[in-house]
This record gives C-alpha cells, sequence and structure tokens, in this order.
C-alpha cells in the first residue's frame, strides 16, 4: 500500500519518497518500498558523496517543537516504512549527519577527506 505524503510532509518528497537534508543545505531524494532500511539510504549516500568511513555517519530525524527547541532521534537500523507512517511524520525532516565523532579527527581528516569536510561543516557552519 503506497504511503500517502500529506500537505506540508517535509519528510516525504512524494509518496514513497524520502527526502534527506545535507550539511551544504542540498537535499537528496530516495524511492523507497517495504523493505528499503536505513542501511540502504546510508550507503547509496556514501557513494553519491564519495565517503569511505561512512561508519560515522547516520540518518536522524528532527522533530521541530517551536522555534528554538529541536529533538533530533537517530535512525540506526530503521525499516523506512516504519517511520513515515507514524502519524507525527510531517513534524520531522531526515537529515544525513556525522553521529559517531572518531577518536581523533586528525585522523579522519589523513583517512576520508570528505568525511573530515563533512564533520567540520556539521560542527562549524
Amino acid at each position: 500500500m503506497p504511503i500517502v505524503c500529506p500537505q506540508g510532509n517535509s519528510l516525504l518528497f512524494l509518496p514513497n519518497v524520502l527526502k534527506v537534508y545535507l550539511e551544504n543545505g542540498q537535499t537528496k531524494a530516495f524511492k523507497f518500498d517495504k523493505t528499503t532500511t536505513v542501511k540502504d539510504i546510508v550507503l547509496t549516500l556514501k557513494d553519491k558523496l564519495s565517503i569511505r568511513s561512512i561508519e560515522h555517519f547516520s540518518l536522524v530525524l528532527e522533530q521541530q517543537y517551536n522555534q528554538n527547541h529541536k529533538l533530533i532521534k537517530s535512525l540506526i537500523s530503521v525499516i523506512l516504512p516504519q517511520v513515515v507512517q507514524k502519524k507525527d511524520s510531517h513534524d520531522y525532516r531526515c537529515l544525513f549527519r556525522v553521529c559517531f565523532i572518531p577518536r581523533d579527527p586528525v585522523d579522519l581528516l589523513h583517512d576520508d577527506p570528505v568525511a573530515f569536510e563533512y564533520l567540520f561543516h556539521q560542527v562549524c557552519v
């Protein structure tokens, strides 16, 4: 059964198409079905963004309660339809974030400059 995209939903781009926000302000859209997992989306982003150190990344849901307060929930290994079918899913947006900070960011810089730059934008820009 296709998921209906309610008016104003920032989580879904179209029915069964997830919109993922990147740190550089861009968005990527991903078509999904009842078996699509977060891992599938993360691995696709890994390839599209040329990230090698993907173990530091995850998708997260951000819910804005009001202008000043946000709640972020990690979606480490969730099947996407379970998330978007919740009644309050229209209050969320999906972000691709560094969730697991390396012990020494300089090592990340040497091992994967693209991942390091993504981390830098996430925490500094």
